[in-house]
This record gives C-alpha cells, sequence and structure tokens, in this order.
C-alpha cells in the first residue's frame, strides 16, 4: 500500500467519523432543544398561571379596598344624618316655650326634689332664660335656692353640696339617655332593620 492510499483511508475514515459524530451532535442537539422548548412551555404555562394568579391579587385587593372604602363612606354619611337629626330634635325641645316649657321643667323639678327630701342646702340651675319660671317653680319647694344659670337647652340641675349629691334632669340629659337607648332603632327606621 502506498502513502497515499494510507492518506486517503484515513480521510476517509476521518470523514466518516466527522459524519457520524456530526450526525450524534445533531441529535443530542434536537434532544437538547426539544427539552429546553418544553422547560421553556413549561416555564411559560407556570408563569402565565403565576402572573394571572397575581393579576387576580391585584383585582381582589383593589376590589377589596374599593369596598371598604365604599362602606366607610356611606358610614359616614349615616353617621352625618344621625347628627343633623339629633341637633333637629335638640332644636325642637329647646323652642319647647309657654305652658308645654312650664308643665316639663314642673315634672322634672318634682322629680329632683324627691331625691333631696329633708335636705336644707339644695341648689337648683337650669337656662338662663327659665331663671323666672325656676323661682316660680321653687314656690312648690321648701329649701331648694335657686343658684343660677347651667348650660343646657332645658330642664333643672339640683345639687346638695352636704350630701356631695347632683342630680341632672335636663332635657339635655334625657335626649342623651333616649338616643343612646333608642338608637338601634333610629337607625332601623333610617336605614332599614338591618343596620
Amino acid at each position: 500500500m502506498s502513502l497515499e492510499t494510507v492518506v486517503e483511508d484515513i480521510r476517509n475514515e476521518a470523514l466518516k467519523s466527522a459524519k457520524r459524530i456530526l450526525s450524534e451532535a445533531a441529535k443530542v442537539e434536537e434532544e437538547i432543544v426539544g427539552s429546553a422548548k418544553k422547560s421553556a412551555s413549561g416555564v411559560k404555562i407556570a408563569g402565565g398561571e403565576e402572573m394571572n394568579r397575581i393579576i387576580r391579587l391585584e383585582r381582589e385587593q383593589r376590589f377589596s379596598s374599593a369596598n371598604l372604602e365604599a362602606k366607610q363612606k356611606v358610614l359616614e354619611m349615616k353617621q352625618e344624618l344621625i347628627e343633623i337629626i339629633r341637633k333637629d330634635v335638640e332644636e325642637e325641645i329647646k323652642n319647647i316655650s309657654g305652658k308645654d316649657r312650664e308643665a316639663l321643667t314642673k315634672i322634672l323639678m318634682d322629680s329632683s326634689a324627691k331625691e333631696f327630701e329633708n335636705m336644707d342646702d339644695v341648689v337648683v340651675y337650669g337656662q338662663s332664660k327659665d331663671e323666672k319660671l325656676l323661682k316660680s317653680l321653687l314656690k312648690n319647694h321648701k329649701g331648694i335656692k335657686y343658684g343660677g344659670m347651667y348650660d343646657c337647652i332645658g330642664g333643672v340641675v339640683m345639687e346638695s353640696e352636704s350630701a356631695r349629691m347632683r342630680v341632672n334632669n335636663t332635657f339635655d340629659s334625657i335626649i342623651d339617655a333616649v338616643w343612646t337607648e333608642e338608637l338601634k332603632n333610629i337607625s332601623g327606621l333610617l336605614f332599614g332593620s338591618n343596620q
């Protein structure tokens, strides 16, 4: 065999080996690319699912926040309406006059005086515009003196320093008590029974 034949055989063997290696490399490449595509597809699906989950959570949070804000606004408006109604009630009661005011004040004074029987240092206070009325009603209550003005819309405050006792029978205190007791019913009437 000549040297040229040996070189030719080696070259042919090298070409065959190169083709085989390239063919095997192409198969491995296809497998790697295929696997990568499957992996990427899974990541894409997982990424898409994760993105959808994040979007859904964001929507839920925004809806929840908007819903909470709306409920807060409704609650504030209801509270404002209740306060307006209370102010109207106070104004109506404040403006009671004549015989009606006299009758209510007498009832409150008589009720208060019962708490101070047999005490001689009892003083009654009331709204400044009721001074004449209070002094007139005191004629029926011996031992009770007029003490002056008390900041209220009407009614009486009676006290005894020796007994360290005070009875607040003002229109204001009665409104407070009734309002506290009836607030649920008032809300039910205004906004429905489910409030």
